[in-house]
């Protein structure tokens, strides 16, 4: 089976969304050259995984973070040199895969080629969506007639949701050969999450015929209020419920990938039990993005608010951040999907986001003491050009060199040689842009059960952004450059 990957490296194309994140200017021949060229030659070379322990190759995701950001090719290739010594070449897999022994090699990674070359056959034959649809949200993908299956939904949420961000990536910039390796990742992935995605979702969530409709309508066709006689469940309110819940106190103290397995396998029926209470109606216009909203508030609360205590240091959790980094690829990756398909996805997305929040010790949120802070904000350190004499709102205000605190924010972003740091600022800032908007309290979020979430505005998102930036790009006084993202958690003592 030929891998013909000049076919699915395209230039990138503009988002399928319009919740996507637009590309920043900066774009250019140059560095879209080099763009293509570097994701190719990691797509031929390269395995998913890059050390025994399933720690995952970031490559792509930062440079296309990067490239969406307008980083020039300079900075691209300087990205690249200083991810690409971490890699592991692929090899070749002990045998092909064909739809015959599909299930067989599952979470097998020394099959990941295989995998990668039987999905670029299936992608460059039927086309993205349909792969997506046939292998991943299909019961027969799934369970099937018999109960037992592949359970290729559960492997995409699966290793801190990184085949799903890998997925994303490819579907946003319209990338097929990034999408085959988001495949090819989730087959090698384990099923970790059984109790989470059982089976009688796929029977018990069929779509009718009115909802396929009307969920296909234009978004300009969807404004209104919710038409169900459904009241909706808002993700803060089972956060709410499961920071009462006494079942999921006590976890255990843990730093690694371990943490989301043992969740499931302890408290897994219960969780189940909380994911089934939050309301997603398919037939209420609108639902999708509202839901879609609903999860950036709560996973940027998560990262942000929980890892926020007054008069100490910002807990810049790295399992939370990748909380709020996946975010960005639910929108895109619904655009093209079923209904069905769509409220699994999220639903799973959202079991998995409140699996790895109990897993790392469940930590509550200041909302009232966050936003009574001073830190909508955030100054960069100096020093600073001086102003034009002329400058608004006046030479002498800070504003006059530091008029929007997200472009000192984002261009550190591009020159840090972190791989998380864009893709999280990149994120934020998006949010900020859709929905910073917002003020104090409205009623849809003051109507929740979740304590003081009616004090929540659209500075969120800013806040979060400079508390990470403060941590991350402070020295420590006891080590040379940068400090790293916590993974402390939040565990009582």
């Amino acid at each position: 089976m030929a891998d013909s990957s000049q076919d699915l490296f395209p230039n990138p194309s503009l988002p399928p969304s319009r919740l996507s994140p637009p590309h920043w200017p900066g774009v250019s021949h140059e560095s879209t050259t080099a763009l293509r060229a570097f994701l190719r030659d990691n797509h031929e070379k390269n395995h998913v995984f890059f050390d025994p322990r399933g720690f995952h190759n970031h490559l792509a995701h930062y440079l296309l973070a990067l490239w969406g950001l307008g980083a020039d090719t300079e900075i691209i290739n300087a990205a690249h040199t200083h991810d690409i010594i971490h890699q592991k070449p692929s090899y070749e897999s002990p045998e092909a895969i064909t739809s015959d022994n599909f299930n067989q090699y599952l979470g097998d990674e020394r099959f990941y080629t295989a995998y990668r070359l039987f999905f670029t056959d299936a992608v460059q034959s039927k086309g993205v969506w349909a792969v997506l649809e046939e292998y991943v949200f299909d019961e027969s993908a799934n369970y099937g007639a018999s109960g037992k299956g592949p359970e290729m939904l559960n492997r995409l949420l699966d290793g801190l949701l990184h085949p799903m961000i890998h997925a994303g990536y490819g579907v946003e910039f319209g990338l097929p050969g990034i999408v085959v390796e988001g495949l090819a990742s989730a087959a090698v992935h384990n099923a970790s999450a059984s109790a989470l995605l059982p089976a009688s979702l796929w029977s018990s969530t069929a779509p009718s015929a009115l909802e396929s409709i009307t969920s296909r309508l234009p978004s300009a066709l969807a404004i209104g209020s919710n038409t169900s006689t459904q009241k909706n469940v808002h993700a803060f309110t089972i956060l709410a419920r499961i920071l009462k819940d006494a079942r999921f106190d006590n976890v255990d103290n843990h730093s690694t990938i371990a943490i989301f397995t043992q969740v499931i396998e302890k408290h897994g029926d219960v969780l189940n039990e909380y994911v089934n209470q939050w309301t997603f109606d398919s037939s209420s216009p609108g639902e999708l993005e509202r839901k879609i909203e609903e999860l950036v508030w709560a996973n940027v609360v998560i990262y942000g608010i929980a890892g926020w205590t007054k008069g100490k240091d910002f807990n810049a959790d790295f399992f939370f951040m990748h909380l709020v980094t996946s975010l960005l690829f639910l929108s895109s990756l619904s655009s093209g999907l079923k209904p069905l398909s769509q409220k699994l996805l999220l639903r799973g997305y959202f079991a998995s986001s409140l699996a790895w929040w109990i897993g790392r010790g469940r930590p509550a949120f200041d909302i009232e003491g966050f936003f009574a802070e001073d830190n909508a904000f955030p100054l960069p350190a100096g020093p600073f050009p001086a102003p034009h004499d002329k400058s608004l709102p006046s030479a002498t205000s800070y504003k006059a060199t530091t008029p929007n605190p997200r472009y000192p924010i984002l261009q550190a972003a591009v020159v840090i040689p972190d791989d998380h740091l864009p893709k999280l600022h990149r994120a934020l800032v998006h949010f900020g842009s859709l929905y910073g908007a917002r003020a104090p309290g409205q009623a849809d979020f003051a109507d929740t059960e979740l304590p003081f979430a009616d004090k929540l505005d659209g500075s969120l998102f800013i806040r979060v952004a400079g508390l990470t930036n403060q941590k991350l790009l402070r020295p420590k006084l006891d080590v040379e450059g940068a400090r790293f993202w916590d993974r402390q958690g939040f565990y009582k003592a």
